[in-house]
């Protein structure tokens, strides 16, 4: 993982989210998926989710403005074949900024610089906004499936042309 700060926005960095911020970036993911606990009636992976075992073999990357206030993480998995999209999640606050479109836009240059031709993401079929925005940018559903814990999971997908 890049240890540096990457620009992607006007007043957005990105950065490696390290190790002593780990609690910072459960706080960010509890308040960005929080709305959809009425919705779902269940909790969302990335709002129950232990970072710091998941970060084991997972990247997690913090949205920071120019001040410094963390308005966005991602978190994302290289797999063999594919980039695995684990979580974009922007503080409420942030919403309909483009934070999220910044976010999806560096994972997919992820997945071309690390040599994937595919990125990949799955969401709860009854986010449907989210599910509209990734249709919009190009993802194409693959699949669906329900778990043994009650959800319903919609498997997205995106080919990119590598380098």
């Amino acid at each position: 993982m890049t240890a540096e700060i990457l620009r992607i926005g006007e007043d957005l960095d990105l950065s490696p989210v390290g190790s002593a911020e780990i609690d910072r970036l459960t706080r960010l993911q509890r308040a960005a998926y929080a709305p959809w606990l009425p919705v779902l009636g269940l909790e969302p992976l990335p709002y129950r989710a232990d970072y710091r075992q998941l970060l084991e073999d997972h990247e997690a990357w913090f949205v920071r403005r120019g001040d410094g206030t963390e308005v966005g993480a991602l978190v994302i998995e290289t797999l063999p074949d594919h980039l695995l999209i684990w979580s974009v999640a922007v503080a409420p606050e942030c919403h309909g900024q483009g934070i999220g479109r910044a976010l999806m836009g560096f994972a997919e240059a992820e997945t071309v610089r690390r040599g994937r031709s595919e990125v990949r993401l799955y969401t709860h079929v009854l986010m449907a906004k989210n599910i509209a925005l990734y249709q919009r940018l190009g993802y194409v559903e693959t699949g669906r499936e329900a778990t043994p814990d009650g959800r319903r999971i919609v498997h997205m997908a995106k080919r990119l042309e590598p380098r």
